[in-house]
């Protein structure tokens, strides 16, 4: 069938929507999927500008939500009807899967940064022309063919205009806290860059039970927001020194977690420093930036480690409805970072994203949709 996209042809160009786009059939374990919304993630961007790529041209976007249109032969647990948010693909028969570590799927890449379906056959084709796709799914489209084991149910009262980015960016940051480092009431926060995987993973930190939440940041108004969510300080890392400043947070000690999600070197670097013995870093921005310290004056005299986390470590079907739950308790209030476009405005979506004007920008795909009351 043809469907309406947004392409990147090659490196760097901006996005172009074409209505023209050949959309692959649904097979057994397949799902179609009406697109609703979208958001754009940080991870777009790096692709769309040749940070990192999947072949081009390229249809991106892996933080979609719609309406299950279609399913295959061999789909057992969602129907023509239900309301999905979708995520990465993971196979769910691998050592690292059968651990409860999806995220860690042996052929998490395969899946996901190849391109291709699993099957090595073409998502996306114009004019019989490879197109490559993005985690399984690519939403930056009006209609998407993914798998099963990509889709999470969510009941039909959720608003699938604002959800999307429960998929990536939001389970990223809060799952790097919950599912990762796991911290105790009573232990202590910093989080490095405010954006939507920075305020998630801090806001991960109150629920969590930490007595220090630090957020830090160099825009003003992301400061006045993360407190707003929940931060206990926050910190303009323009104006004074982040890490002499959260040392006098906590009684001279540092913090017992820090989450970075800048990926600048030198705001990494910061975050190690603020770490009290024991403490541990984790470095969840795609960069292509290095991280540069002494093994033994930063990390083993005090016993700190410095970690990647792909994900958040989420298994989605379980951490997705988690954060809807907890917004609904009004603890996790996602929908403050978000701004909402049309679909046509992508590239200044995308230009908000990239500038900070916008800290989470959601593509309305289907204008006529209407969150159930």
């Amino acid at each position: 069938m043809k469907i309406k996209a947004a392409v990147v042809e090659k490196v760097g160009d901006p996005f172009v929507i074409k209505d023209d786009i050949d959309l692959h059939e649904v097979g057994p374990t397949d799902v179609q999927v009406h697109m609703v919304a979208s958001g754009i993630c940080h991870s777009d961007e790096a692709i769309r500008k040749g940070d990192a790529s999947l072949g081009y041209p390229v249809i991106l976007g892996h933080e979609g939500a719609g309406i299950v249109e279609k399913v295959g032969s061999e789909v057992q647990n969602l129907k023509p009807g239900d309301h999905v948010v979708m995520a990465f693909y993971a196979d769910g028969l691998c050592d690292k899967c059968l651990s409860g570590i999806p995220t860690q799927c042996r052929h998490y890449a395969d899946y996901n940064l190849s391109g291709v379906r699993f099957d090595g056959e073409d998502q996306f084709q114009e004019n019989g022309k490879h197109i490559s796709d993005m985690f399984n799914q690519s939403s930056f489209t009006t209609t998407t063919v993914t798998n099963q084991r990509n889709c999470v149910k969510v009941d039909d009262d959720v608003d699938l205009r604002k959800v999307g980015p429960l998929g990536c960016g939001y389970i990223t940051g809060s799952g790097t806290v919950f599912n990762t480092l796991k911290p105790r009431p009573g232990q202590t926060i910093a989080v490095f860059g405010t954006g939507a995987v920075g305020l998630a993973a801090m806001m991960a930190g109150k629920i969590s039970g930490c007595t220090k939440v630090i957020a830090v940041d160099i825009v003003p108004s992301r400061l006045e927001l993360a407190k707003e969510l929940g931060a206990t300080d926050a910190i303009n890392s323009k104006q004074e020194d982040p890490v002499a400043k959260i040392k006098e947070l906590t009684g001279g000690y540092g913090v017992d977690y820090a989450v970075d999600t800048t990926g600048v070197s030198a705001v990494m670097k910061s975050g190690i420093d603020a770490l009290a013995q024991g403490g541990t870093l984790a470095a969840i921005a795609v960069t292509p930036n290095n991280l540069e310290f002494s093994t033994w004056n930063d990390l083993c005299t005090n016993d700190r480690k410095v970690i990647g986390v792909n994900m958040g470590d989420a298994i989605p079907q379980i951490d997705i409805p988690r954060l809807i739950a907890f917004n609904k308790l009004g603890m996790f209030d996602f929908e403050k970072t978000e701004k909402f476009y049309d679909f046509e405005d992508i590239n200044q979506a995308d230009a908000d994203s990239v500038s900070g004007k916008t800290i989470k920008p959601v593509l309305i795909i289907d204008k006529d949709y209407e969150p159930s009351k």
